[in-house]
């Protein structure tokens, strides 16, 4: 089960001192990702707030499936399934032959801390900075409090639902 919430941040600076002032430690260094979410013809996945992403990191591809949204007005809640995948040309054939096709193609830089069992990741995105977090929903909490955020602040909205929200601004 994955729960998270992300929070918009203007500079990565000042908040990288706080979270490693707060035990947290770096995990894995500023990394690029390429993402490509998959759905069938019908608009099955999307019409039931599923996903179905390919991402690629380095040279590393994962194949994740998430579920549809748990209710909740703060967090963003549900199940998680991901596998590493050893060929990415030969998943993307698998994935086409079963009918399913890229929809949606997104980038983003990620650095990686951890405090417990809380993952706190900063994401540069075309639509902004933000700081994801991921854990239980008091570790949350917790962190984002101690990092001077308040809970009108969480946002449980994903990348693409905010990457749409942004393109109907401009």
């Amino acid at each position: 089960m994955e729960i998270e919430v992300k929070i918009k941040v203007d500079d990565f600076k000042d908040l990288k001192d706080k979270i490693l002032t707060q035990g947290a430690r770096l995990v894995k260094d500023r990394y690029f990702e390429d993402n490509t979410l998959y759905d069938l013809p019908s608009g099955k996945l999307y019409k039931n707030k599923q996903a179905l992403r390919l991402r690629t990191i380095n040279k590393k591809t994962f194949l994740t499936y998430k579920g549809e949204p748990h209710k909740s007005r703060k967090f963003k809640i549900r199940e998680e399934y991901e596998s590493e995948v050893k060929n990415r040309k030969d998943i993307k054939k698998i994935l086409k032959s079963l009918k399913f096709s890229p929809v949606y193609k997104y980038e983003k830089y990620r650095t990686v801390y951890r405090s417990k069992k809380l993952e706190i990741c900063l994401d540069e995105t075309s639509v902004g900075n933000f700081i994801e977090l991921e854990g239980q929903r008091s570790d949350i909490v917790r962190f984002a409090q101690a990092l001077g955020f308040s809970k009108k602040q969480l946002i449980k909205a994903d990348y693409i639902q905010l990457m749409e929200k942004g393109n109907r601004n401009d």
